[in-house]
């Protein structure tokens, strides 16, 4: 994503509108993208009043191991394919083009500097997972003021466990949205077609082409880069 193009873009609509434009964040290794991502971002963007929901595929995810996930060029185009049917969704290089581990903190600063300072209200949308690790995260406090953390759960969460680990400070800043029961995870996506079981109707069909075409995740080792 070119970032003087978007910040334009996105000052221009929030002066139009005469309101902050609401930015919704949504960070993941996507590998591969599926239902289950592509139904929070949508249900996350109705329930808080999205204006755009942008999705940033992780280059170097700092709490991932390598092996096993495709390179990030295969991942990102993935991503354009299952968002390219919403209006409302977009995809951002922002981390790919970064040097570096892909740190969320880094990102909400570039999307903050480039919607001009408080130009924007941002919305980082992560798994419920991940949000019991933010205390492991990079600078959790600033993340914490620069933006508000939307926690995707599914029914069944132990929800208290995150308000035993987090302080009510913090806590302000998280909101919970309980999003609709699809178990579907990468990981059995992925394991799934190293034992050539089905996948159809867990991701897009032009993800479950891309994969096939490029002979994704057939080995945990994963494809040659683009």
């Amino acid at each position: 994503m070119k970032m003087d193009f978007e910040a334009k873009r996105r000052r221009a609509l929030a002066s139009a509108s005469g309101k902050k434009t609401r930015l919704g964040l949504m960070g993941g290794t996507f590998n591969p993208i599926h239902y289950g991502h592509l139904l929070i971002a949508e249900q996350v963007r109705c329930e808080f009043k999205l204006n755009e929901v942008i999705f940033i595929p992780s280059k170097h995810p700092p709490h991932k191991k390598s092996r096993g996930i495709a390179d990030a060029e295969h991942r990102y185009l993935m991503t354009v394919l299952a968002t390219s049917t919403n209006p409302y969704f977009s995809v951002s290089r922002i981390e790919l083009d970064r040097k570096g581990p892909s740190y969320a903190i880094d990102t909400i600063r570039q999307f903050r500097d480039a919607c001009g300072g408080r130009g924007a209200e941002l919305y980082f949308i992560t798994g419920f997972d991940a949000v019991l690790e933010i205390i492991t995260w990079r600078d959790p406090v600033e993340i914490l003021r620069l933006c508000t953390i939307i926690s995707a759960s599914r029914p069944g969460y132990d929800v208290e466990k995150l308000r035993r680990m987090l302080t009510p400070r913090l806590l302000k800043k998280i909101v919970i949205s309980e999003a609709a029961a699809l178990a579907i995870s990468s990981t059995d996506i992925r394991r799934r077609i190293r034992n050539a079981l089905p996948v159809k109707y867990l991701l897009p069909d032009s993800v479950e082409r891309y994969i096939f075409k490029n002979r994704l995740y057939t080995d945990d080792e994963d494809a040659q880069p683009l």
